[in-house]
């Protein structure tokens, strides 16, 4: 019996020590600021929130990191890279939003020049 106790302790023991490197290594991953808070906006900033709530809400988060229909949108230029592998800039995004990309539609007929401009302008503010 005071084998079989022994045993029962350092497998607990184990468990724990597991848990423990699970949880360290879960925060080991990229942590980001939070997105700009909506009162901190500028103009053209809110106004590419108001056409990110009209056609990209639906699909992509704005303020975490999980995917909806499409990736998440949050910390996507503070990243090197876009969920496709392409680089994550203005002209790889602007090609994105406005050809489409896989089962995203492209915005080239609805959203005009000034749109988009405000659109990556609310964008980097995630």
């Amino acid at each position: 019996m005071k084998g079989r106790g022994s045993r029962e302790v350092i497998h607990k023991l184990a468990i724990l020590s597991a848990i423990g490197l699970g949880a360290l290594l879960a925060g080991c991953g990229p942590s980001y600021a939070p997105s700009k808070p909506i009162a901190q906006l500028s103009p053209q900033e809110r106004s590419g929130y108001a056409v990110y709530q009209q056609d990209c809400a639906s699909c992509h988060y704005a303020n975490h990191t999980g995917d909806l229909h499409g990736p998440a949108l949050f910390a996507m230029y503070r990243k090197q890279y876009l969920p496709s592998g392409a680089p994550a800039n203005d002209d790889r995004v602007s090609a994105t939003i406005m050809n489409g990309h896989g089962i995203m539609p492209g915005y080239a007929s609805q959203i005009s020049p000034q749109q988009l401009q405000d659109l990556l302008a609310y964008l980097h503010t995630l």
